[in-house]
């Protein structure tokens, strides 16, 4: 079982920017973000095949967010820049396998980003 701790979350205001952190308790082949908002269903923001570095974005975050990860430590990143009131959301990590893509298995609790 794999345990994921995000942190970073805040309240900023448009166009600026955050970093999300996610902690891992072991290594995953697949890691990703997804966000959440009220009322709304939860959407996957970018996602990250481990070994090889592929990336892979949803269309509304394209050239604003950046995912990465530093496998040593086990730690995800997502880099959130020209930030909008419609990012506004829970942001959660996922880990998963891959198999022909991402299959999501474990889940953090959560970090909130506020954009007014």
């Amino acid at each position: 079982h794999v345990q994921l701790v995000e942190s970073g979350g805040g309240s900023v205001q448009g166009g600026g920017s955050l970093r999300l952190s996610c902690a891992a308790s072991a290594y995953s082949t697949c890691m990703g973000w997804f966000r959440q908002a009220p009322g709304k269903e939860r959407a996957e923001v970018a996602r990250i095949r481990s070994a090889s570095g592929r990336t892979y974005y949803a269309d509304s975050v394209k050239g604003r967010f950046t995912i990465s990860q530093d496998n040593a430590k086990k730690t995800l990143y997502l880099e959130m820049n020209s930030l909008q009131p419609e990012d506004t959301a829970m942001y959660y990590c996922a880990a998963g396998t891959l198999g022909v893509s991402c299959r999501w298995s474990y889940w953090g609790q959560g970090t909130q980003v506020t954009v007014s």
